[in-house]
């Protein structure tokens, strides 16, 4: 999530008054509109954000999903460390502090760095793992690193620290741009999405180069260990045996994913991929695609960059006008609401604009793309789902959580 623009410091006045400065610095007065506008007239339903839990509070709440226990429960990760779990009850006034690595996270993060990811082992119901995604910054002078580790969840009650295995570090040469996700797909193996690293434009070409981890969605096997891994390579990853490239890869190009999932009907990998100064975009990422940065910025050239043969274009885009950073979504498979049925969610975290798109998989284009929501006061920061595939939202500022429904 490039939220270099964005001051998350916690405290609503200051982070309202930073939002507005940085907005202004970076883009210029009257460049971004932030005036509520009607959802676009179309197939696809409007569609509300309801409070969901209104009894519970959080502070800068990133993720929120259920695991794949079927308990009844849903988990909420905040960025300064934190994940809490509660019942899925709108009448419940409680909660449980599940797991504490607050002390890891740095006082003086970057606004972009913290615990932004978590994600259930498919098996967690027999083997209790989970996985997460922090930064660690041990001062000036000191590299920062994105920490995937594994903790062990015990059967009830909180977890305990201890129980915690780092499984792999990627040194990040900037506060800015750490844009992770953890997901497990179809096939069981983790995919985990880093950013290009930071600054901006990225200085280090991380984007085409295929010797890093950086600006690339990555794909393991959690459950064994390779030579001097804590993990597997799946053997048909794409780049499995070039000398010029790491093998975690699965595709690259991508500048700064914040949230992707997989569809679990048709299997594809959608993520919502954020832009330097002219474009957010959203990708369906395959396996070994290029989606282009640094020399694309959605489907056009980032200074003068040229468009090599098999880049990949985006589904989906938005100008500067209608946001400035893009949070993906999920594709609804839930029951309540049939209208929705396959629509792919995504948002702007700046704006509250919320749109929704429909994909022909046989013809690969898109077969709508709207505008079905704008919530001024909502700052989107993760789509989430219950057991059930329904849709909650996670409110980054104010720290509550809404569930999607139609209008």
């Amino acid at each position: 999530m490039n939220h270099s623009r964005l001051k998350l410091l916690g405290s609503g006045l200051v982070l309202a008054i930073g939002l507005a400065v940085a907005s202004w610095l970076f883009f210029g007065p009257g460049q971004v509109n932030g005036e509520p506008d009607a959802p676009d007239p179309g197939p696809l339903p409007a569609v509300a954000l309801e409070p969901a839990f209104p009894h519970l509070k959080f502070e800068l709440p990133l993720w929120v999903g259920a695991a794949p226990a079927h308990s009844g429960f849903l988990y909420v990760a905040e960025q300064n460390g934190r994940i809490w779990r509660f019942k899925n009850d709108p009448a419940t006034k409680d909660r449980e502090l599940w797991l504490d690595i607050a002390a890891r996270i740095p006082a003086g993060r970057h606004n972009e760095e913290g615990l932004l990811a978590l994600a259930f082992h498919p098996k967690f119901a027999e083997n209790r793992q989970f996985f997460v995604c922090y930064n660690v910054h041990e001062g000036a002078g000191k590299p920062r690193r994105s920490v995937l580790a594994r903790f062990i969840a015990p059967a009830a009650g909180a977890v305990d620290t201890a129980t915690e295995r780092i499984l792999l570090e990627v040194q990040q040469p900037y506060g800015n741009h750490k844009g992770c996700t953890l997901v497990f797909g179809p096939d069981s193996y983790l995919y985990i999405s880093l950013g290009d690293g930071g600054s901006a434009g990225d200085p280090h070409g991380h984007g085409q180069n295929l010797s890093t981890l950086l600006a690339t969605v990555c794909r393991i096997d959690v459950d064994k260990e390779g030579p001097g891994k804590r993990y597997a390579i799946p053997a048909d990853n794409p780049f499995v045996g070039r000398a010029d490239a790491a093998p975690e890869i699965w595709a690259y190009g991508l500048r700064n994913v914040w949230r992707m999932a997989f569809d679990r009907e048709t299997g594809l990998l959608w993520g919502g991929d954020v832009g330097q100064n002219a474009r957010e975009e959203v990708d369906i990422i395959e396996r070994g695609g290029n989606y282009g940065w640094n020399a694309r910025e959605g489907m056009i050239a980032f200074r003068d960059g040229q468009k090599a043969p098999g880049m990949i274009d985006p589904v989906a885009e938005y100008p500067r006008d209608k946001g400035v950073s893009v949070v993906g979504g999920s594709v609804y498979r839930g029951k309540k609401h049939a209208a929705l049925a396959g629509v792919y969610f995504y948002a702007d975290y700046y704006t509250g604009r919320l749109w929704g798109l429909t994909w022909d998989v046989q013809e690969k284009r898109v077969t709508a793309n709207e505008l079905l929501g704008h919530f001024p006061a909502v700052r989107i920061a993760s789509f989430g789902e219950d057991e059930q595939g329904e849709v909650l939202v996670c409110n980054h500022l104010a720290g509550t959580l809404h569930r999607l429904t139609v209008k």
